[in-house]
């Protein structure tokens, strides 16, 4: 019998802390993977103080998880949230920093496929896709993690309904966050919301480089990579220090959109990067009121890119109000049901067929 992540959450949900309440409702329950018959996962504590009194916690949580049919081992690790006490500072985790060097292209550890999302410009849904096709492959039964590379423009935190800043027990490793079956990485949850990131290029290159090899990602079947627009510093840097399986381009049919996509699919072939293929957003407009259907931005002009490529044409998305609402929401439309959960799930059925996740 395989064990499920709501499995291990009723469980841990049954136990009651001390002072009143579960570990799951909460929220102390960080980084649960399940890989096969094991169970690991982190408890976060809301500060050193409480941490050190939590050992019974632990051991209780351990043996509750262990019960369960199909678990045959389980690791469970304490941490703390929050400022330590004087006499112990924390560890002091930094984002960003010119890179370190390394020998040839990283391999993120445990990462089977790394797969880039980008687009030649900006406003084409490149991050609305990306955190769709997330959750979607997600609900396929796919382990997928989403690191969002935006680093100017963080935008998976508002969309995936996450915004916490990653715990680090050593202030190197950092624990990535978790929202709708998958484990999330952004340079979002790192600085405020509200004040902008002006660095220069070989900080962005240090801060994507920390985010794949310091992140503790644990076991997946695919990261999807939300890059930013365009065919800089990232891309660059993704694409010559990462061992990446391909990439998807995201345009709208509009000829402007395509001008730009096209610089992309050049920088990645340039790159020697293989091209996954490609995805029509905003492909048409259907009336709620009346069922017509409009093409606003043009109509078929990613197909044609894609066939004159050889590249395969992954989906065609329509424009809708309810992707906008979901994605503001913090709860994907993906990961519910509707025409827009239905069509992302027919481009992750295409992935999962084709090999290519």
């Amino acid at each position: 019998m395989t064990v499920k992540e709501n499995d291990v959450l009723g469980a841990l949900a049954r136990l009651t802390l001390p002072d009143g309440g579960s570990l799951v409702d909460r929220d102390m329950v960080r980084a649960l993977h399940i890989d096969g018959a094991t169970v690991r996962f982190v408890i976060e504590a809301p500060n050193p103080d409480v941490a050190r009194k939590m050992e019974p916690v632990r051991q209780a949580a351990e043996s509750a998880v262990a019960a369960l049919p199909g678990v045959e081992n389980v690791s469970i690790a304490l941490t703390a949230h929050g400022p330590a006490p004087a006499q112990k500072a924390p560890p002091s985790l930094k984002v960003g920093g010119h890179p370190k060097p390394q020998q040839g292209p990283m391999k993120v550890k445990g990462v089977k496929r790394i797969i880039a999302i980008g687009s030649g410009k900006g406003g084409v849904g490149k991050s609305t896709v990306s955190s769709n096709l997330a959750v979607a492959l997600a609900r396929k039964g796919k382990r997928v993690g989403l690191l969002d590379a935006d680093i100017y423009g963080p935008s998976q935190p508002r969309m995936m309904g996450v915004n916490k800043r990653p715990a680090s027990p050593d202030g190197e490793t950092i624990i990535p966050l978790e929202a709708h079956g998958v484990t999330i990485m952004s340079i979002g949850f790192m600085v405020d919301e509200n004040k902008p990131v002006v660095w220069r290029g070989p900080m962005l290159m240090g801060a994507l480089q920390q985010m794949l090899g310091q992140v503790q990602w644990g076991e997946l079947d695919v990261l999807l990579v939300d890059l930013p627009p365009g065919t800089g510093d990232v891309q660059l840097t993704l694409c010559q220090k990462t061992e990446l399986s391909g990439a998807i381009v995201v345009s709208t049919p509009q000829d402007v959109a395509l001008i730009d996509a096209r610089k992309a699919l050049g920088m990645f072939e340039l790159l020697k990067t293989p091209v996954l293929g490609l995805i029509e957003n905003m492909s048409s407009y259907v009336c709620p009121k009346c069922g017509h259907e409009a093409h606003i931005f043009g109509h078929g002009g990613v197909a044609k890119e894609a066939e004159s490529l050889g590249a395969p044409l992954l989906g065609a998305l329509p424009i809708d109000l309810e992707t906008r609402l979901a994605g503001d929401s913090g709860v994907p439309v993906a990961a519910g049901d509707g025409p827009m959960a239905e069509a992302y799930g027919r481009i992750a059925e295409g992935l999962i067929a084709g090999g290519l996740v």
